[in-house]
């Protein structure tokens, strides 16, 4: 979904850096795809939930081109179990990445992006569903629908909005490589569309939030499932 919301913004004008931790060959291929849209690109690697190496990530990013206009934030992981079954192991990776990563993240954004600009989170439509087995992710979700919401009233007079968009089932590797296909199928027939989300479909969203056209929206959780319920 990230390489896909940056080649996104690199169609719509925006120089874009991409922060990774551990696959570097998908981040050199997302940062040809920014260049192939005439925009420069540049990678960086960092542990998205160590504050010093966010920050050295910000500054670099700073550094690199100029000044910091938009950050988009979909660092996340998800471990499937009943609460009384899941490994706290596996509780603490997830509140470590979802939690600590965007209260890590929003702090550099809010301190270095530039009036007239743009954050956002990825949260999903599980805190609006709360399924079975997703109690650890689901709480991490709704802890970044908070701090989105706060964060838009803490940067009041700055001229920057803060917005969450909370996709249902998405395309992306990772959820083909986890979800059977039994379970896909069963996703996609759920919303009135008819089908799984696409990645693009949330690239749209991210589009329409930090270019001209989103700036009254602010201080929201956009949810981006056709209308699953």
């Amino acid at each position: 979904m990230g390489r896909v919301i940056a080649a996104r913004l690199a169609a719509d004008g925006f120089d874009v850096a991409v922060a990774y931790a551990g696959e570097m060959d998908l981040a050199d291929a997302t940062v040809s795809e920014i260049k192939e849209q005439g925009r420069q690109g540049a990678a960086f690697a960092a542990d998205i939930a160590d504050e010093h190496e966010v920050a050295d990530l910000f500054r670099a990013v700073d550094d690199r081109f100029g000044g910091l206009d938009v950050v988009v934030h979909t660092a996340g992981i998800n471990r499937a179990a009943t609460l009384a079954d899941l490994d706290l192991a596996d509780f603490d990776a997830i509140v470590r990445v979802n939690v600590r990563g965007t209260f890590v993240v929003g702090q550099q954004a809010a301190r270095r992006v530039r009036g007239g600009g743009s954050i956002v989170t990825i949260s999903s439509q599980v805190v609006r569903l709360a399924p079975p087995a997703l109690s650890a992710y689901t709480a991490s979700k709704a802890a970044v629908d908070a701090v989105t919401r706060i964060l838009a009233k803490e940067l009041r007079g700055r001229d920057i909005t803060v917005n969450a968009v909370a996709p249902g089932p998405t395309t992306t590797a990772a959820f083909l490589a986890s979800t059977p296909a039994e379970q896909q199928e069963q996703l996609a027939a759920a919303p009135p569309l008819g089908r799984l989300g696409r990645p693009d479909d949330i690239a749209s969203v991210v589009s329409f939030l930090v270019g001209r056209d989103g700036r009254w929206i602010n201080g929201q959780v956009v949810y981006a499932n056709g209308g699953f319920v």
